[in-house]
């Protein structure tokens, strides 16, 4: 079990300004997954609803058969490249707030490696991108 932190009164206020950021950034980051995941299943969405519309289709097509697709990868590769951003500004703001100089304010002797969003936005990478190889290679 950790030991109580300790922080020294006059600094309180300086700790909790320091809290607040790293929460605001924590919650930035789980806004980023939300809009990445949306935009990977949108894709990949897009690309399944046009394909089960073609096969259902008995007259003319309405689109042209590589237009759902090209969305559908352009929207799933947006999505991880959204998500790749995200970690990145993420891992760079993190590092900021426990540099020398600001990790004083935190009462702590050394940053948390992974955070369980970052891990979830990993995970999420790794099925957009898993996402983006099914539809081209699928349908291409």
């Amino acid at each position: 079990m950790r030991a109580p932190i300790q922080v020294e009164p006059s600094a309180l206020g300086n700790y909790f300004a320091w809290l607040r950021t790293l929460l605001a950034t924590e919650r930035t980051l789980k806004a980023e997954t939300r809009t990445s995941l949306s935009l990977i299943a949108f894709g990949f969405t897009i690309v399944q609803f046009f394909e089960k519309l073609r096969d259902m289709s008995t007259v003319g097509h309405p689109v042209r058969a590589e237009t759902p697709r090209n969305l559908g990868l352009a929207l799933i590769g947006l999505g991880v490249a959204s998500a790749l951003i995200s970690i990145w500004q993420y891992r760079r703001l993190v590092n900021r707030l426990w540099s020398k100089d600001l990790a004083a304010f935190s009462g702590e002797e050394q940053k948390p490696m992974w955070t369980p969003t970052v891990i979830v936005l990993s995970a999420i990478c790794l099925i957009g991108i898993f996402a983006f190889a099914t539809v081209l290679m699928h349908l291409s």
